[in-house]
Parts: structure tokens; C-alpha cells; sequence
């Protein structure tokens, strides 16, 4: 596939430029024939292991978060229609699927194969990239079901939801006791969140109002029951309700689904800049510093740093308006993943499923030979594409509304070249020029341009099809 195919980024770090180039190309290695195993355009994204060939629920929602941006090169919700195919008569939709037999793939520690439920925020996200509509009518119901499921066979009276801790993907997290996952009801939270807005697009006020009604009902007991005013954090609960010490990344899905208000989402984020806590030099790890279960080797989720869960935290930053926080920290996460990918030392380097948390270098497991897994393209495009896009250039982009605002946060050399909106190629760039700072734009149509540079200016501006630009002195 030829590289100009996909949308080209400008940057000062041409480092950064490189890996973004690397990731689009090396993703067409991780697309695999459901029947064969072999590699096949026609297959299906997943991390390609010639013994155990499955379509992961969670890697298939994080991989639609980059995958939209490939114009179309790369079919985002290919996993995810292949997954609602597999949904039973009572709605559920399981974890795991092995993709030779279709079969679930069900173990004792999770016998019902239950995942993070996430499909509605993807779906989401989706429609403001793809601007499908007909695909939200078509998906919903699916979702309406999967969600009566949940509640059916995993909602308690306390209006909280158990699952197994394994359900939650943090495989050897050291989370013992665990009865209500503080990460699986945020989720759930996020999830009725996204119903809503689902709803709102079909113009469904009855199902935007169940979810609604939904979300807060979570919201309230989240924060009655899991944050700890103490430790400024959110706690799992053990089956009495009582909130377990440990502090894992789980901590942060509430910064997503918009759970703390200001006071306790400012106790929370002061925990990333902690060195005690989660303040590591490569943000986040996976468990906090103070942990006796914490080490500096990572060991899975005993402090490696993951990138869906570094994605996770970034995007809840963003609903506080945290964009500076979110930003450096997207950045020093890729100068991380550059280390590892090109070593100091000379060696071959890869781009890993995780990494150490206090240096360079991928994760290192004592009791796992296979971890991290190398070339682990199902989460790394969310650092080296969508964060790259989304944090580090600062782009928002939603088709639906015509709309794309860009935040700079400082002023440099930096843009975005030939990404398609739907029947429309776009291009913002900045540059200094002799008259000063310069933003170039081209487009095929009209489209809105909301820019908001070091938060001293912001300005909404139609944009005509054709080439144009603005000083941003003049703004």
C-alpha cells in the first residue's frame, strides 16, 4: 500500500513523523484470514499468533480509535461487525472469539466471557469520523440487547455491577477480591453515556433518556461507593462494599466517564504527576509506586505501561479540559515508544504490547516468556496515530457537524496533509512565514474551523473550498 495513500503529518520531531509513517505501513501485517491464518487484506485485525488465532472484544474497540484515519485504506469496524455477528438470543456478546471455529473463548476465572463494555463509545466515535448513520440505526438495537444482558446477569441490588476481575483485561493485576471493578462500572457508565448520544443522533429521545437516567444513576453510586476522599482516589469494592487499598489504573476510567467533579478530578490527576503514585518518568503504570505488588521490571499489570490504558487516561484529561497535561504526557509516552522501536544501544528494537515504567525499554516478565508480545499493532496505533493526531498535532475532527477545531498549544511548524473527510480532502498546516505565524488550509468543500491557540485566542471561521490561509497577528 502506498504511503501517500494515508493522511501525511508535519511535525518539528521528523522522528515522530517516521514512526507515524511506520505504523500505517506495518499495520497491513496484522490483518489475518479467519479460515486460513494466513495474512489477507480481506481478514481481520488482530495480532497475528499462529497458535491461537482470536478477535479480542477490547483490542477491536481500541484499534476503530486510529484505524479511522487511514482514508479508508483500513476498515475500522470490520472486528466490531464481526463480533455483534456473533451475539446470542439473549443478547450476549462474549469476550473472546476464536476465529478458526467462531466458538467463544470461555475460562473458568470468567465463565460468562464478559468484556469492558465499550461498543458504544467506539460507535460513537465512529459516526463523527465516518459521518454512517445508517450504521447507528443498524447497531443500536444490537447494543440494546448486549446492555439488557449485562443487566440481567450482572447488576446488583446496590445498583452497582460485579465482574471478574479477569473480565477487565488486567490479566495478572494483582487485585485480589475484587467483587465490583471500579473500571468494569465505569464502563458501564461510559457506555450509557454513549447510548445517549446514540440516541440523541436518531433522535430517539425516549432511549437518550433511559441511558441518561442510566449514567447518573452509576454516576452517583461510583462516587458514593468507590472514591476515598483520604487517598483522592477510586477504589474496586470487595463483595460487603468495602473499598480494597490498591490503587490500579483502573483508578482513572472515571476521568472518561466524566464521574469526579472538579475538586476530586483535580485529587485524581495530581496522582499522574506523583512519582509515588503514578507519576513515573514513561506515564502511566499500570499500578501506582506505592504498591508492594509495584516493580520497576512491569511484570504485566504490576506497573508496565500499556497503550490503551495511557490512550484511556489521555481522553479523559481531555473532558477536563487537562489539554497541556494531556499533551506532554502523549509526548513523552512516544518518545518512550521511539526508544524502544530504535535503542541507544544499538539493538533491534520493536514497537511492544508494554514498557517499563522508570526507563526505556519494553516490560519484562519473569514468569511470561511471551510478554510483552513485539509488533503489537492492535494498541500502538492509538499512541503513534491517534494521539499523534488528536494530542500532540491537537486536531478534532467530526464529520456529521462539518467541524474541525485545533488547539495549539504552542506555535510550531506542525499539520496535518490530505485527510479525508468523508468525499472531502482537507489540509491544515502551520508555518512561520515573513509575514508571521501562517496557517495553510486547502479543502475540496466548506467546512467550520474552530482554532484556539495557547488558549489567548479562539476563533470560529468558515472555511471555502480551495486553498487559503490566515495570520494568526490578525486573528
Amino acid at each position: 500500500m502506498n504511503k501517500k495513500d494515508f493522511p501525511k503529518i508535519h511535525f518539528y520531531d521528523q522522528d515522530f513523523v517516521d514512526i507515524y509513517d511506520k505504523t500505517w505501513s506495518w499495520l497491513s501485517g496484522s490483518w489475518v484470514d479467519s479460515k486460513t491464518g494466513e495474512l489477507s487484506s480481506d481478514g481481520y485485525f488482530i495480532h497475528p499468533d499462529s497458535e491461537n488465532l482470536t478477535i479480542d472484544q477490547a483490542e477491536s474497540i481500541f484499534s476503530t480509535f486510529f484505524l479511522v484515519y487511514s482514508n479508508k485504506n483500513y476498515t475500522a469496524e470490520k472486528n466490531l461487525d464481526y463480533i455483534y455477528s456473533k451475539q446470542e438470543s439473549n443478547g450476549a456478546i462474549r469476550w473472546k472469539y476464536d476465529l478458526k471455529t467462531g466458538a467463544p473463548v470461555i475460562n473458568s476465572e470468567n465463565p460468562e466471557g464478559i468484556g469492558l463494555p465499550l461498543f458504544a463509545w467506539a460507535e460513537y466515535n465512529l459516526y463523527h469520523k465516518l459521518a454512517n448513520k445508517r450504521r447507528v440505526k443498524e447497531v443500536v438495537p444490537v447494543l440494546q440487547k448486549y446492555m439488557e444482558w449485562i443487566d440481567a446477569n450482572f447488576k446488583c441490588e446496590n445498583g452497582l455491577y460485579k465482574a471478574p476481575a479477569s473480565a477487565c483485561g488486567m490479566t495478572n493485576s494483582p487485585r485480589t477480591n475484587v467483587y465490583y471493578p471500579v473500571d468494569f462500572n465505569s464502563c458501564m457508565a461510559i457506555n450509557a453515556l454513549n447510548m445517549s448520544s446514540l440516541g440523541d443522533i436518531l433522535n430517539d429521545k425516549e432511549l437518550s433518556f433511559q441511558y441518561k437516567r442510566m449514567y447518573f444513576s452509576l454516576k452517583t453510586r461510583i462516587n458514593s461507593y468507590m472514591w476515598n476522599a483520604e487517598t483522592g482516589f477510586y477504589h474496586d469494592l470487595a463483595q460487603d462494599q468495602s473499598q480494597l487499598p490498591l490503587k490500579t489504573i483502573a483508578g482513572f476510567w472515571p476521568l472518561l466517564a466524566e464521574i469526579p467533579n472538579a475538586d476530586k478530578a483535580d485529587a485524581l490527576v495530581a496522582h499522574l504527576s506523583n512519582p509515588q503514585t503514578f507519576g513515573t518518568e514513561h506515564p502511566f503504570p499500570t499500578l501506582s509506586v506505592d504498591s508492594p505488588d509495584f516493580t520497576e521490571n512491569g511484570d504485566g499489570y504490576h506497573g508496565s505501561v500499556y497503550p490503551a490504558m495511557n490512550f484511556m487516561i489521555i481522553k479523559g484529561l481531555e473532558k477536563y479540559q487537562q489539554y497541556d497535561l494531556a499533551r506532554e504526557c502523549a509526548i513523552r509516552h512516544l518518545y518512550f515508544i521511539l526508544e524502544g522501536l530504535q535503542p541507544a544501544d544499538g539493538s533491534k528494537g520493536d514497537l511492544y504490547e508494554a514498557y517499563l515504567p522508570c526507563k526505556e525499554g519494553p516490560a519484562v516478565s519473569s514468569s511470561n516468556e511471551s510478554f510483552p508480545r513485539k509488533h503489537c499493532m492492535v494498541t500502538i496505533g492509538l499512541s503513534t496515530i491517534a494521539l499523534m493526531i488528536e494530542n500532540v498535532i491537537g486536531l478534532s475532527i467530526s464529520l456529521p457537524r462539518k467541524t474541525v477545531d485545533w488547539i495549539i498549544p504552542n506555535l510550531e511548524i506542525m499539520g496535518i496533509e490530505k485527510l479525508s473527510l468523508k468525499r472531502n480532502l482537507i489540509t491544515i498546516l502551520s508555518n512561520k512565514s515573513t509575514r508571521g505565524w501562517e496557517i495553510q488550509m486547502e479543502s475540496e468543500k466548506l467546512y467550520y474551523f474552530t482554532i484556539n491557540i495557547l488558549d489567548q485566542k479562539k476563533k470560529t471561521l468558515p472555511i471555502p473550498s480551495g486553498k487559503c490561509s490566515m495570520l494568526i497577528d490578525k486573528l
